[in-house]
């Protein structure tokens, strides 16, 4: 069988990815808790739908495999100790809503087929679903106090953070937020259970019950023997040092993690907000990231002699790191919204700079970010635009809602 994972870059060619059609999740979506579930709006399900089936469909005519994260689960649960395995651990992570309801929960989730439980884990489980004959604690009849034993996950189309594949293995990663702490639970019973994966000893470099978060979009493939992680708001300096020291212990052929720092805001969640590799020496930047004079606080982490410690050596611009690291002689920073005070904020809000590489210079992005779009074209990229006037409203763009398994070297 052909080995599954395999990421050397950010701008081979795409040849398979995992994504998640947004499905009821989204829907259950209220008001209320929008800021508790991590959104700012409310995608309307059946265009937001569209827009995502449109950008598969896309992917798919350039010659992508598109793989389904629901579908590779089904796949996943294939005993019945796996299928009980995984509904234990969800709601072991889920413990803060259940209150002495567990029971209930569970034998509810088992009542479904596998495929309709997934489902069901990822969109909640509302209190009203439940019959009320079998509710026997207060607090369970209680529906608008809190409607939902088990949280919807509507970040989870945003499938690049739970996990990265980096090189031949893969982080399975430390949600920050505890709206998307159970994400990550998918792609680890992906990885060690579903055949397409489980037969080939994936390399762990960094494991979701780590003790310091760490986040996909922060996680960049700049080439073979370099990947780049920013320091955010949902990924930790501990956590880059901790995968940094097994990814060399690995003794593969990355010899270079470079921790770039970005201002902790909402607007810039991850280092793939602002920043993203669309050519071999061409990038989107947001400059809203560098500081006076473009100064910003960079390291490079080596292997050192001591297994225990890593060279670590620091750094102030991004353009010169780049062209060290990278042994460029020029290379072009492509400004999100052309550098303009109003058209730069607005179109980063809307992920301009988030884009999603599918070959060398061929980029796919959101169609409302045009003025960051039209610099891309000038620069030579080719720019595939994709609807976005739902899908937008998750605060991600394309490289957000793909996680690349395997690009083609370049």
């Amino acid at each position: 069988m052909k080995y599954p994972l395999h990421i050397t870059s950010e701008i081979g060619k795409l040849k398979s990815v995992i994504l998640h059609r947004p499905g009821k999740e989204v829907e259950n979506l209220t008001p209320k808790y929008l800021e508790r579930l991590l959104f700012d709006d409310i995608p309307y399900l059946p265009a937001v739908q569209r827009e995502h089936d449109y950008f598969a469909d896309v992917l798919r005519n350039r010659g992508v495999e598109v793989l389904y994260l629901e579908k590779l689960m089904a796949e996943s649960l294939k005993t019945e100790e796996l299928h009980k395995d995984f509904i234990d651990q969800l709601l072991n992570e889920s413990k803060r809503n259940l209150n002495g309801s567990r029971k209930m929960v569970e034998d509810y989730l088992f009542s479904f087929s596998i495929e309709e439980m997934i489902k069901k884990a990822m969109s909640g489980v509302l209190k009203s679903e439940i019959q009320k004959e079998k509710k026997v604690h207060l607090h369970e009849l209680f529906e608008d106090y809190y409607p939902f034993f088990l949280d919807p996950m509507p970040n989870l189309y945003f499938t690049r953070d739970p996990a990265a594949v980096i090189g031949n293995g893969i982080s399975l990663n430390k949600m920050s937020e505890s709206a998307r702490k159970r994400e990550s639970l998918f792609m680890d019973f992906i990885i060690k259970h579903n055949p397409r994966f489980s037969e080939h000893g994936i390399p762990h470099w960094y494991d979701r019950d780590e003790y310091y978060p760490i986040e996909g979009g922060d996680e960049l493939v700049l080439s073979p023997e370099v990947i780049a992680i920013g320091v955010s708001a949902r990924t930790s300096a501990q956590a880059i040092e901790k995968l940094a020291k097994r990814v060399f212990a690995n003794r593969g052929t990355i010899k270079k993690v470079v921790a770039i720092e970005i201002p902790k805001l909402r607007a810039y969640m991850h280092l793939d907000t602002v920043f993203t590799m669309v050519d071999h020496e061409k990038f989107t930047i947001h400059h809203g990231i560098e500081g006076p004079n473009g100064k910003m606080k960079i390291y490079i982490l080596e292997q050192s002699d001591d297994p225990e410690r890593l060279e670590i050596s620091e750094r102030s611009n991004l353009t010169e790191t780049l062209k060290e690291v990278l042994n460029l002689q020029e290379l072009v920073l492509i400004p999100c919204g052309g550098g303009h005070e109003i058209a730069a904020a607005r179109e980063q809000w809307n992920d301009g700079s988030n884009t999603l590489a599918i070959a060398p210079g061929v980029v796919v992005t959101y169609d409302r970010n045009y003025v960051s779009n039209e610099l891309l074209r000038k620069s030579g990229v080719e720019v595939i635009e994709i609807p976005s006037s739902e899908l937008s409203r998750g605060r991600g763009g394309p490289r957000c809602m793909s996680m690349p398994i395997y690009r083609e070297n370049v």
